[in-house]
């Protein structure tokens, strides 16, 4: 779980002092990309969503209470801002709201453990598929999914960040985990498929070999 920003280097951020403000992103960075990327499915978009919600939380700091964990309220600011690029991006059609979670280790969506080639190569697969799998959940699972499965929000701070209710939360919570693992079950089941292929050129190759010791026997 992430650690908790002092109270002192809120206080120094929202009076103005950019280093603090800093160490504040870089500690959020992560997370609120991975929360406004879910939404808009966009590296770049996402990226952008999450700049603006930081400027917007810089003006704001200063009015913030504490009513709610700090990392909470970045999370709705920069859910909003995504969410009304999502609107943008639709000429005003209505936006469902989004939510879900299934058992994803830190280690999927992190390429920094890389101790052999051939491990890191099977990581960055996993990662991609599993990338893949999230962006294909329907739009009212993705946000929640990644809150909770990825960066292990509770149920509550879920749906305060979200605005929307705990039981939604928990309802579209175990359907996403049940259709990521449909999604990756398939995956699986084609991968079986093509296992220690043995067909093309290392067939021929084979073929040609043995034929060539039967000629000369």
């Amino acid at each position: 779980m992430m650690a908790a920003i002092p109270d002192s280097v809120v206080a120094r951020a929202a009076r103005g002092e950019h280093d603090a403000f800093a160490e504040i992103m870089r500690r959020h960075n992560q997370r609120l990309f991975r929360t406004a990327r879910a939404i808009l499915r966009d590296d770049a978009e996402a990226e952008d969503a999450l700049q603006e919600a930081w400027v917007q939380a810089y003006r704001a700091l200063p009015g913030f209470r504490g009513e709610a964990l700090l990392s909470t309220w970045l999370v709705r600011i920069v859910a909003n801002e995504a969410l009304g690029r999502l609107r943008k991006r639709r000429r005003g059609a209505e936006v469902i709201a989004l939510g879900a979670d299934v058992d994803i280790a830190e280690t999927h969506m992190d390429e920094s453990h890389t101790a052999h080639p051939e491990q890191a190569a099977e990581r960055a697969q996993s990662r991609r598929l599993i990338e893949a799998g999230i962006d294909a959940l329907p739009e009212a699972f993705r946000a929640v999914f990644v809150l909770r499965a990825v960066e292990e929000l509770s149920v509550e701070e879920a749906a305060h960040a979200l605005g929307i209710p705990a039981a939604t939360v928990r309802t579209r919570y175990f359907r996403a985990r049940a259709l990521l693992r449909e999604a990756l079950a398939r995956e699986l089941d084609l991968a079986l498929e093509d296992a220690f292929s043995f067909a093309g050129a290392r067939c021929d190759r084979i073929v040609a070999k043995v034929l060539e010791r039967i000629a000369a026997s």
